[in-house]
């Protein structure tokens, strides 16, 4: 791949990683819908047991209904992925598992604290273990992508010479 293709990869990543996080961000502390309005209703809530909200929404599915119980569990994971697929892309040194991994959690971490600190949303273990999987399913569908694009590259470059 040619270096000005490369850079202006990496810039689009760029961009639409700074784009994401906009979005994460506001999904994360801002947006009502999510129940993060401003209110007098605003306390400390958090859950430190894992599984335990898991549990809680998969058994209640019927009772809670399918929007909830898919926007908490599928939500969590999905919100994460674009972390785990864009950051690999705009920086060659985040291309691990083990750091896409840590660097999610970390990220993860950082916004439970800040709903717990701030009482927006809640503290809860579970959204860590779920945004951690979404950003390690990032890393992987990245990984699927790049592997079929060096041995797809690596072809073409050897029927060259």
């Amino acid at each position: 791949m040619k270096k000005e293709t490369k850079r202006r990869i990496k810039r689009i990543g760029t961009i639409l990683f700074v784009l994401y996080i906009l979005v994460l961000i506001y999904f994360l502390f801002f947006s009502e819908g999510f129940g993060r309005g401003q209110g007098a209703e605003r306390v400390y809530r958090y859950n430190l047991t894992p599984l335990k909200e898991i549990r809680r929404f998969w058994v209640y599915r019927e009772r809670l209904g399918f929007v909830a119980v898919f926007t908490n569990l599928v939500g969590n994971v999905v919100g994460f992925v674009p972390f785990g697929l864009i950051l690999p892309v705009i920086n060659r040194n985040t291309r691990n598992l083990f750091f896409i991994g840590f660097a999610g959690f970390a990220l993860s971490l950082c916004v439970e604290c800040i709903q717990l600190v701030g009482k927006v949303g809640s503290f809860d273990v579970d959204d860590m273990i779920l945004n951690t999987a979404g950003a390690v399913l990032g890393y992987l569908i990245f990984a699927v992508f790049h592997g079929i694009y060096k041995i797809k590259f690596e072809h073409k470059r050897r029927k060259r010479r």
